[in-house]
């Protein structure tokens, strides 16, 4: 049985579920935080018939106090922490000019802050202990760019700079950190982003590419977390798109202005 303490954060959907239900079959003591109680005493319940073990916890990622209390407790119950995967993530599909600047604040808050309150108090622990490993979800987005998604391509690229700082710092302690970026994911998020002039109907059909399955999508990202990997981004169209935009930019401008022209085909007043 692997032993390993590990907190996931979004943990009561899509990726975050995910990622929950294989290393509980793995035998990880899990903690799941989300907002959504009744989603993660639902996947700590299938653990629990599996013969795993969850513990689950109500937590507002931009609460910092809360979020270093429920990692500080989670390494005082169980006398350590081997991992933290902050995955919790908002999404707001709008044009710059419909959204407020509470609203872009409201992202950025869930996706980079919460971030980084998580990285740091785990960090603390980990240096304490000698090791562990921090993941944090961040997106092909915060690698492109994404028009129509703007707060939520900037706060992800915000985790993906932050990440990589924060891999070279830990590396001389023996805490190895990942940015996961992944691209469009079969998740709950289209149905949970905040719309400013979009349809709720239409947002699946605004993604331009296949989307890939949640349960594989974790399968990738626990095979990269178990190789060490500093950066994981995945699939392969994501890895394209990636070198493209650091080898021939220009290449990626029609594409780019293609997303804005689609968005607006079914654009309503906010």
């Amino acid at each position: 049985m692997n032993e390993t303490v590990v907190l996931i954060t979004g943990a009561a959907s899509g990726i975050g579920r995910a990622l929950a239900a294989k290393l509980g079959a793995r035998g990880a003591r899990l903690v799941l935080a989300d907002l959504d109680e009744a989603g993660l005493h639902a996947i700590a319940s299938a653990i629990a018939v599996g013969g795993g073990h969850a513990e689950v916890h109500r937590l507002d990622v931009t609460d910092a106090a809360a979020f270093e209390a429920l990692i500080a407790a989670t390494a005082a119950r169980h006398g350590r922490l081997d991992a933290i995967y902050n995955n919790a993530g908002i999404a707001m599909v709008a044009e710059a000019r419909d959204m407020s600047a509470a609203d872009f604040e409201r992202v950025v808050r869930v996706n980079l802050l919460g971030v980084v309150y998580g990285s740091l108090a785990a960090y603390r622990v980990m240096l304490a202990q000698g090791g562990g490993h921090i993941v944090n979800v961040a997106s092909l987005a915060g690698l492109l760019g994404s028009p129509t998604f703007s707060a939520y391509a900037a706060s992800k690229a915000g985790v993906v700079a932050f990440t990589r700082d924060l891999a070279t710092e830990a590396q001389a302690f023996g805490i190895r950190v990942t940015a996961v970026c992944p691209g469009f994911i079969e998740s709950s998020i289209y149905e949970h982003s905040e719309l400013r002039g979009l349809p709720r109907e239409q947002v699946r059909k605004l993604v331009p590419l296949p989307l890939v399955p949640t349960d594989r999508a974790a399968d990738i990202i626990l095979e990269g977390v178990a190789a060490g990997r500093a950066l994981l981004v995945f699939p392969f169209y994501a890895r394209l798109l990636w070198w493209l935009a650091r080898h021939v930019p220009w290449l990626l401008r029609p594409l780019r202005a293609r997303a804005v022209a689609e968005f607006r085909k079914v654009r309503q007043a906010p």
